[in-house]
């Protein structure tokens, strides 16, 4: 009898975020990312930039602090990547800079994502690959660049003539 107790309090949390981290393999990293990552362009004024312009790709997952262990145990099966504050109570593992986005690229080439973020993805890496080519310095890669980041994740219009894209319009209001 006590060891049936021990089995159900053993088995209690099977889903939660403490039993996961012994599962983490590649299909589990799709699976989490598809439900919880996101492949981001940031386009931002900085003038010290050769157009005036920055243009930051990277990858993240977001979490409530809570599950920090999970975004350290992520960033462990990459080997790279960082932790940090998002904001408020969130978390967020984050990965930024050309060598480990070609990393981030090929596992999920390898690792197809399931849902909608497969062809967010498919944009990311058509950024990344101008990038590589030195396009987003030229004024008509840089438009491409905003116009391709228009169309992923929550379709936010890159105006390139206001700060950041932190005057960017909804197109769907």
């Amino acid at each position: 009898m006590e060891n049936k107790n021990i089995m159900k309090q053993e088995s209690k949390n099977v889903l939660g975020a403490d039993n996961q981290q012994e599962r983490l393999d590649a299909q589990w990293i799709v699976g989490f990312v598809d439900g919880e990552g996101c492949f981001h362009i940031a386009i931002s004024k900085l003038s010290k930039m050769t157009l005036g312009w920055q243009v930051l790709p990277e990858f993240r997952i977001v979490q409530h602090q809570r599950d920090v262990a999970l975004l350290h145990e992520i960033k462990n099966f990459f080997g790279f990547g960082s932790v940090g504050r998002n904001h408020g109570d969130r978390q967020e593992f984050r990965v930024r800079g050309m060598e480990n986005l070609e990393k981030i690229i090929t596992f999920f080439k390898e690792h197809p994502l399931k849902t909608v973020k497969q062809k967010d993805f498919e944009i990311f890496c058509t950024v990344v690959e101008i990038m590589k080519r030195k396009e987003h310095l030229t004024q008509e890669g840089l438009k491409r660049i905003a116009d391709l980041a228009s169309t992923m994740n929550r379709k936010i219009q890159r105006n390139l003539e206001s700060s950041e894209t932190a005057c960017q319009t909804n197109r769907n209001v």
